[in-house]
């Protein structure tokens, strides 16, 4: 198949080289030159703008997007629509909020223009191993599409989901679980870590949980591959980012009265990674001594 590909950021550019590597030919566009000609080396075909990455596609075209969610994918989306046609189909991989990708759908639609959001998960690893797609839309462009879902991922490693935005919810929900498994681990680890008295090996550690217990799995492959390069992961600071999917999964199991605890707080730890200092901690550390005389620590500027 002969699709566009707008995006060539760190998963973008390896799901172009995967598709290369089984003849799709791809028309690939990114904000700087320079990664055009990464994809060009890799065998795709450059484009400067997206209207050039349009007049490059026979018709019916299609087009897949893969950049940041909200405005950069709003605006991505909102441009090809006024050049894409009846018939065109515009597919979201990224990791755009549900509703968002409802909404996209319907304004596309009234154009006669097919909308796919695909979620899509495999991270770096992905070139090698495929991707995980869960794939909302018509089952109609869902079988136009196929060829192109069967290179990207695994055997058995995509699937159509449901209608317009169940791609993406489900994806969300995907994300949320990582949340609360990354804290689980980070939790055992830190506990592991603190028995100074053993000296553990969190590299051996997590090597032997990963052969035939429960709580082996991917993440922890890669966690014994973390400590296999830096056991007391000095080097690296305690702050940890989201993507926007915990959040909005958080706020779904609010909107739809399901208790999620887990994966709440696995949220609001992050949250309190990036601060230096807990100004709630100092709260809780003053009331201790208040109540009961608890010594406190002093700031190193008293």
């Amino acid at each position: 198949m002969k699709i566009g590909f707008v995006g060539l950021g760190k998963m973008g550019m390896n799901m172009v080289q995967r598709l290369r590597n089984d003849n799709h030919d791809i028309v690939a566009y990114a904000r700087t030159v320079e990664t055009v000609k990464i994809a060009e080396e890799k065998g795709a075909e450059g484009a400067a703008s997206l209207q050039e990455v349009i007049a490059k596609l026979e018709k019916p075209r299609i087009v897949w997007v893969m950049v940041p969610s909200g405005k950069a994918t709003e605006d991505n989306i909102s441009a090809l629509s006024e050049m894409m046609e009846s018939g065109d189909i515009l597919i979201d991989g990224g990791n755009s909020m549900y509703k968002d990708s409802v909404r996209r759908a319907a304004e596309l639609k009234k154009k006669n223009i097919s909308f796919m959001d695909v979620g899509t998960s495999g991270g770096i690893w992905g070139l090698q191993i495929g991707y995980c797609m869960m794939i909302g839309g018509e089952k109609s462009t869902f079988e136009i599409m196929e060829p192109l879902f069967k290179t990207l991922a695994p055997e058995n490693g995509y699937a159509h989901v449901g209608p317009n935005g169940a791609g993406h919810y489900v994806k969300m929900v995907h994300n949320g679980i990582e949340y609360g498994m990354l804290q689980a681990y980070a939790e055992g680890f830190e506990i592991l870590n603190a028995k100074k008295e053993f000296n553990l090996d969190l590299h051996k550690i997590s090597s032997l949980w990963n052969q035939g217990s429960v709580v082996r799995s991917w993440l922890l492959e890669l966690a014994e591959s973390a400590f296999s390069k830096e056991a007391d992961l000095d080097s690296i600071r305690g702050y940890v980012e989201d993507s926007g999917e915990g959040r909005w999964t958080v706020a779904e199991a609010v909107e739809l009265d399901v208790p999620a605890p887990v994966i709440t707080l696995s949220l609001l730890e992050r949250f309190r990674s990036r601060q230096d200092e807990s100004f709630s901690a100092k709260v809780i550390a003053a009331l201790r001594n208040e109540f009961g005389g608890h010594a406190v620590k002093k700031t190193d500027t008293e």
